[in-house]
């Protein structure tokens, strides 16, 4: 295969296929959705042997367990997939909203229009899921894209783009509106975020290594976030009821997402009290804590066992562990608490636990992240969780979007002006 010749032909496609797109109806979008999902239950055998058939490669491969836990299809994953699509054909349609209407002194009217960016390219790791989410986002808000998944999901990859395929044409709208990158050669990635005449938009999900790649190479615009070092702090004025459920959920639920919680930060002045039992808790888990000076004498003292407590390093407080570790820090106040994270948090989702007013509405203002809580579990930092329906990814960029990205995310806007004869004088 002539790789590069092969992706100029899917970006070909897909700008044609971004027009009809754009044009396209909400119901002829929802219908699509619609059967996209219905394909997907029904063909749920086919889907979880393809999966399967991934896992067994990337288990003699010797991929990671984070990286087994994200590739792994279940048949309860397989119906999120499918439910995450109804959602978003349950969403409000945003092409052609048109917003901030406003008259001149010349008697114009002037405001803005929602519209599609245009060609979205999608380039992920080992999660199939994300084959279904972004085709059901980049579908309802009108755009085509072109999506490339990694070497490690490629079968269940290919039963979940069939299922776009027929579920587009059902609709009767181009089946090119989601093209799903058949080869694995890695040519096929440094071409794709070399075409801006067919590409409007990179959207890198992966690990930290890809997105940098993609971030110094594209010469498309790229919508990214490049780690996720979460953090969860435990003020002076937290819950006791709160601390141990939020902790446990933040860093256990699962270990392979970048809004798991990865540092924990807890004032001085109640390190005795919540310590203990959040360090039992976490190491009965499995997980080990590394910890600053006097955290570490706390827990020692507390009982947690030795093999799973370790002195923190400089580095272990902006880390992305992506496996049952977890950083460990006193701090005086909910200043530290701030300026911490500030320095060292990949500005993804932080949250602080506190009863405390103040304390709680200045760590909103103050944490510079895409997402900041207050007595939540920083898991909650998920397009379906924000009633996005499903995202495209998380941005931590300042620019166009931030945060999880859906919908609204995956568009733009144009002014548009209302005239009855006027001239500029």
């Amino acid at each position: 295969m002539d790789v590069q010749q092969y992706m100029l032909d899917l970006g070909r496609a897909a700008r044609d296929a971004s027009r009809a797109m754009a044009a396209a109806s909400t119901d002829a979008k929802n219908n699509a959705l619609g059967h996209i999902a219905r394909l997907i239950r029904e063909r749920r055998a086919e889907l979880l042997a393809a999966n399967g058939r991934d896992l067994e490669q990337a288990r003699a491969d010797g991929l990671e367990p984070a990286m087994i836990d994200r590739l792994t299809l279940t048949e309860k994953t397989i119906e999120s997939m499918a439910a995450g699509l109804e959602q978003v054909a349950a969403l409000p349609d945003p092409i052609g909203e048109i917003t901030n209407m406003k008259r001149r002194p010349s008697g114009i009217q002037v405001g803005h229009m929602r519209v599609p960016l245009g060609v979205v390219g999608i380039i992920y790791e080992a999660r199939p899921n994300v084959t279904a989410d972004a085709a059901g986002l980049c579908i309802k808000s009108g755009n085509a894209s072109i999506l490339r998944g990694g070497k490690e999901a490629i079968n269940a990859n290919q039963v979940i783009a069939r299922c776009v395929r027929d579920g587009l044409s059902a609709a009767a709208l181009p089946a090119t509106a989601v093209q799903v990158v058949e080869t694995t050669d890695r040519a096929a990635v440094g071409t794709l975020i070399t075409m801006p005449q067919y590409v409007d938009v990179i959207v890198p999900r992966g690990g930290k290594g890809l997105i940098e790649r993609i971030s110094k190479d594209a010469r498309v615009p790229v919508i990214k976030h490049l780690d996720g070092n979460c953090h969860v702090y435990i003020d002076d004025e937290a819950d006791p009821a709160k601390v141990l459920p939020i902790v446990e959920n933040a860093k256990t639920q699962r270990y392979g997402t970048c809004n798991t919680a990865e540092s924990l930060l807890v004032s001085r002045d109640v390190a005795d009290i919540h310590l203990p039992a959040v360090g039992q808790m976490l190491a009965g888990k499995g997980v080990e804590l590394r910890a600053c000076p006097e955290s570490l004498a706390i827990l020692r003292e507390a009982g947690v066992p030795a093999d799973k407590l370790r002195e923190a390093t400089e580095q272990d407080w902006s880390e992305e562990y992506l496996a049952p570790v977890i950083s460990v820090k006193l701090v005086a106040d909910v200043d530290e608490a701030i300026a911490h994270i500030n320095r060292y948090s990949s500005q993804h989702t932080d949250a602080i636990i506190s009863e405390n007013y103040t304390h709680a509405m200045r760590f909103l203002r103050e944490v510079d992240s895409a997402s900041v809580m207050i007595n939540a579990s920083t898991r909650f930092a998920d397009g379906f969780e924000y009633g996005l329906g499903a995202e495209i990814g998380i941005s931590t960029d300042k620019f166009h979007a931030r945060g999880p990205v859906g919908l609204e995310g995956l568009t733009s806007q144009k002014w548009v002006v209302f005239g009855n004869g006027e001239v500029r004088k």
